[in-house]
């Protein structure tokens, strides 16, 4: 039977990461995994984290299932985080998913069970494995355009020229802060904007919040998703706990489900709950109740927030000198946009061709799109990537 399997196509950002494994040179640099690391090239434990799983160690009693969607402190205290302390629960669904990749799944899952004849719209570009799950469930797409090679910001007009098209009962995917994978983001006038264009047209908005807290700080990168709320009677939101806890390893997610009254919200629960049966049945919790244990707690609150704003911080700074060196090794300010734009992530706007000879000639790990992981850079590094660039003549 298995003999009639088709072989599958690696992904590209693993493949990547075994051939930078297998290189001997001391001076080579990680910029394709998408995980934060510190200035010694560590992925570390928050300490608030570290403090919540010591209090769980010593006061949980039993490894019995959780709810089926998870617990309710957990969805409440992330229903919070994305949506603001005052959100209304009358309108909000959720359920505890597998990391926010499952909350994607499950969101495009839901959306196909209310709209089956829908198409799911994205950026062009956009998240690899956004397209990957929509192939996988045979769910129709199309893309839209949101960034400027040439620029590298966003392509604005050409993105609401495409969204004009989109059709009632549609899906628009929107990265809420910190596009992945450019790193150029809508400001908060264009957002209303997009808010007008879904409310004219009747698609249902998708946000994929995976970076909270990593552009402008947790409020100010939720403010574009809370904007949606506000203005639309419907949405989906798809949030991770992966970057800003740091706990990656754990799938911690979460889908919400705005509705405009308590018997749509009510649907979209019960519908929610039998999708988490079906898949897997009883979200992980460990996870879950770790961010419960800080979020509830002020003082563990107040340090995880101290610290994520370090990572934010030093991902900003490190824009800055990179800019800032390939301003000095080039004599041109091209690459400013690095300094621009927000999150882990920015595309450099370099051909397949020089990020090959990036790799083979220098060292230098990015995706085959020059997509780079800024969060892989440290002070030592940026002028090692800078010069390599110089060299290249991007």
């Amino acid at each position: 039977m298995f003999g009639n399997l088709k072989p599958q196509a690696q992904d590209k950002i693993l493949e990547l990461m075994a051939l930078y494994r297998a290189d001997p040179r001391d001076t080579k640099v990680d910029l394709g995994v998408g995980v934060y690391k510190d200035p010694d090239g560590n992925t570390p434990v928050m300490r608030a984290v570290k403090a919540a799983e010591k209090r769980l160690l010593e006061s949980e009693t039993t490894k019995s299932y959780t709810a089926l969607v998870g617990e309710a402190a957990y969805r409440d205290a992330m229903a919070g985080l994305v949506l603001g302390e005052g959100y209304d629960r009358a309108r909000v669904a959720s359920a505890a998913t597998p990391g926010g990749t499952g909350a994607v799944h499950m969101a495009f899952e839901l959306a196909r069970m209310a709209s089956p004849d829908m198409t799911v719209w994205v950026s062009d570009p956009t998240w690899p494995n956004h397209l990957s799950m929509l192939k996988h469930l045979d769910i129709p797409m199309q893309s839209y355009r949101y960034f400027d090679n040439d620029t590298r910001a966003v392509d604005f007009d050409g993105m609401m020229a495409d969204l004009a098209k989109v059709q009632p009962g549609d899906v628009v995917l929107l990265h809420g802060c910190c596009h992945n994978p450019t790193g150029a983001n809508l400001n908060l006038t264009q957002w209303a904007e997009v808010a007008t264009a879904l409310e004219r047209t009747g698609a249902l908005p998708m946000v994929d919040l995976a970076y909270q807290g990593f552009g402008d700080g947790l409020d100010a990168d939720a403010a574009a998703t809370r904007l949606l709320a506000e203005r639309l009677p419907e949405m989906l939101i798809a949030a991770s706990c992966s970057k800003n806890f740091g706990i990656y390893r754990e799938r911690t997610g979460i889908l919400l489900a705005l509705s405009a009254n308590a018997k749509d919200t009510e649907l979209a629960q019960g519908a929610m709950a039998y999708l988490n049966r079906q898949n897997f049945s009883f979200p992980p919790d460990h996870g879950a109740r770790v961010v419960t244990t800080i979020l509830t707690d002020p003082e563990l609150r107040a340090d995880w927030m101290a610290e994520l704003e370090e990572v934010r911080t030093t991902m900003l700074a490190l824009r800055e000198q990179l800019a800032s060196e390939l301003r000095r090794v080039t004599g041109s300010d091209r690459f400013g946009f690095i300094a621009q734009h927000r999150g882990m992530f920015s595309r450099l706007g370099a051909s397949p061709e020089d990020v090959l000879k990036l790799r083979e000639e220098h060292g230098i790990y990015m995706v085959g799109d020059s997509r780079m992981n800024i969060a892989g850079l440290n002070q030592k590094t940026v002028p090692i990537l800078a010069e390599a660039i110089g060299k290249v003549g991007i």
